[in-house]
């Protein structure tokens, strides 16, 4: 069990490295805001998610014992990093920062014309 455990967490553990890594290098590059939320919240979450489940299966599998803070930060960053790069994203596009011009469509803007809102939030008169 010791080779196929060391094995398990080593791929996890690299697998989140480069899972950070790739979300690192998408905040750098990507052209706006919301597409570097997107590398923020999708890439750095999977990655964190991998490197926590390598150090739980470490402890369980090599000491012995059940890490309940290892879970409970496994389901905290599962819930709330998607939750804030969502919620990121919608500051931004209700603050009217722009789109990048190469973006094919949006979205929010018919439903928002539909609603009569504008893009802080508030009734249109």
């Amino acid at each position: 069990m010791s080779l196929i455990g060391e094995l398990l967490i080593a791929v996890l553990v690299l697998l989140g490295a480069l899972f950070c890594g790739l979300g690192a290098f998408g905040l750098v590059r990507l052209p706006d805001v919301y597409l570097r939320s997107h590398a923020a919240t999708k890439s750095a979450t999977l990655g964190v998610l991998c490197v926590l489940t390598g150090a739980f299966l470490f402890f369980f599998f090599y000491i012995n014992i059940v890490s309940i803070k290892l879970l409970l930060a496994i389901v905290f960053v599962f819930i709330t990093s998607p939750v804030a790069g969502h919620l990121n994203g919608r500051a931004a596009y209700r603050s009217g920062v722009p789109l990048w011009k190469g973006s094919v469509q949006d979205d929010l803007k018919p439903v928002l014309e539909k609603n009569g809102t504008n893009q802080s939030g508030s009734k249109d008169k």
